[in-house]
C-alpha cells in the first residue's frame, strides 16, 4: 500500500518542504515521505513514522532504520533564533572590547602628545603595536611606560627625542612582556 498524496503533503508541510537529511528543497530536490520505522520492519504508514526525505537520501538510506529522528523544522528555527542571539549577543561584547582598547590607545597617544605636542601615533602604530602590547600588558603599565620613555628621551635625546621616545617605550613595553624588569628606569 502507497502513502496517499494528502498524507504526503502534510507531512511536507510538517517539515516545511526541506529534506529533514541534508536540508534540499524544491526545485532543487524532489521530495518523498520516508518511513522512520521501515515498512520492511512493519513501519506503519502513519504521519508520525514518516519524515521528508529527497529522493537522493531516501534512497541511500532504503530500508535502514533511523536511530534518531531528525530536529523537526520548529527545533532547527529555535537552534537558528538561538544562535542568531549568541552571534549578536558576541558580536556586542567584541565591540564592546574593541571600543575599551580603543579608549585605552587614545589615552596612551593624549600622553605622547602632552611631551610632544605636534606629533600622534600613526593608525599603524596604534591598531597593531598599542593593540599588542594591551593585550599584553595593564593599561596602567603601558601608560607609566609612555611617560617614562618620553620624560626621558625630552632630556637625554638631542635628535629627534620623539622617536627615540617611541622606540624607547617599546623596549620597556617588551622587557615588561618578557618579565624583564630591568626597562631603563634608573
Amino acid at each position: 500500500m502507497s502513502i496517499s498524496k494528502k498524507l504526503r503533503f502534510e507531512v511536507f508541510k510538517r517539515d516545511g518542504f526541506q529534506c529533514q537529511y541534508c536540508g534540499k528543497t524544491p526545485p532543487d530536490a524532489i521530495l518523498e515521505a520516508d518511513h522512520i520505522n521501515p515498512k520492511a520492519r512493519k513501519g506503519k504508514d502513519d504521519i508520525n513514522n514518516l519524515i521528508t526525505a529527497c529522493f537522493d537520501c531516501n534512497r541511500g538510506k532504503g530500508a535502514i532504520p533511523l536511530n534518531k529522528i531528525p530536529n523537526s523544522l520548529v527545533d532547527n528555527l529555535e537552534i537558528l533564533k538561538e544562535r542568531e542571539i549568541q552571534i549578536r549577543e558576541y558580536n556586542r561584547f567584541l565591540s564592546k572590547i574593541e571600543s575599551r582598547i580603543q579608549k585605552e590607545i587614545d589615552e596612551i597617544d593624549e600622553v605622547y602628545n602632552s611631551y610632544f605636542s605636534k606629533w600622534w601615533f600613526s593608525e599603524n602604530f596604534k591598531n597593531v603595536t598599542l593593540k599588542r602590547f594591551l593585550k599584553h600588558l595593564p593599561k596602567q603599565v603601558v601608560i607609566d611606560a609612555m611617560h617614562l620613555a618620553c620624560h626621558n628621551m625630552m632630556r637625554n635625546s638631542k635628535y629627534n627625542p620623539e622617536d627615540a621616545a617611541i622606540k624607547y617605550f617599546c623596549g620597556i613595553c617588551w622587557n615588561r612582556i618578557r618579565g624583564n624588569e630591568e626597562d631603563g628606569q634608573g
